[in-house]
């Protein structure tokens, strides 16, 4: 057995504090990142800047429609995703890493000022005739895709539901022909301004931030039964610069989750 000797230990301490930080990338790390992320990753990367000195580029969209970008050849080197398909597909292909959660964010119900809803009655709401409701775009949009789920999940509640939300369903936001909102408005705040739906099922952070946008608005929460969690993926380009690593491992560390916390989102 090797003794541990003092000055063996004293050699080891100086050995892991002379453990060099990760080197900085001359040019900026390009993050790319689902749309509903904005808030909370902008204040993530400022900290992040400000701590490492590395500079980093935001981009913010649909997740799937920035897995076509990646695919197209968009030199992202971070991808955070609202789910784990799109950066799976990116890993499937070979040159991302396989991804992880982490952050989780759920659907809420946002509603315009004259709908008095609870949460026990939002199905009956969303399947009357009279009530238009608007979602994401499946397959380009994440919030779409979990949309979709809940309405498979009231299938089972209500026999013909799913049928009747996916004819009736208007997808408003999230696709790659859906109208912008002007700047500085966010996206669903201003579709439900504009009175394009009368019930929005979104991602309850989106809510949240449209509510404080558009004060009049309102949030229904999602009964467990038609719950549907969205666990959203974080990959790495393969042979990016250590700093893109380095930054997608701060995503997961504390700091960086009690910023998501503050907007809503959940722990891996």
């Amino acid at each position: 057995m090797r003794l541990i000797t003092p000055a063996l230990l004293a050699t080891s301490l100086l050995t892991a504090c002379a453990t060099p930080q990760t080197p900085l990338s001359a040019d900026p790390i390009a993050v790319v990142a689902a749309g509903s992320l904005r808030e909370a990753m902008t204040d993530i990367a400022r900290a992040h800047e400000a701590r490492t000195g590395q500079k980093l580029t935001l981009s913010f969209a649909a997740s799937g429609l920035l897995r076509e970008r990646i695919e197209k050849g968009e030199a992202a080197q971070v991808f955070a995703s609202a789910d784990m398909g799109h950066p799976q597909r990116l890993a499937d292909a070979g040159s991302w890493s396989p991804p992880r959660v982490f952050v989780r964010n759920q659907l809420c119900a946002l509603t315009q000022a004259h709908l008095n809803l609870t949460p026990e009655r939002l199905l009956g709401a969303l399947l009357d005739p009279a009530i238009r409701l608007g979602t994401s775009t499946p397959k380009a949009d994440p919030a779409g895709d979990y949309a979709w789920a809940l309405f498979r999940k009231a299938d089972a509640l209500s026999a013909g539901a799913y049928a009747t939300l996916d004819r009736k369903a208007l997808q408003l936001t999230g696709g790659p022909s859906s109208p912008k909102p002007p700047a500085g408005r966010g996206a669903y705040a201003w579709v439900m301004d504009q009175g394009q739906a009368d019930i929005f099922l979104t991602y309850c952070t989106n809510a949240v931030a449209a509510q404080q946008e558009v004060p009049r608005l309102k949030i229904v929460a999602v009964p467990p039964q038609l719950q549907v969690s969205a666990g959203y993926g974080l990959t790495v380009r393969r042979g990016a610069h250590p700093a893109a690593q380095a930054f997608a491992d701060a995503l997961l560390a504390p700091s960086a989750q009690t910023i998501f916390a503050r907007y809503g989102f959940g722990s891996p």
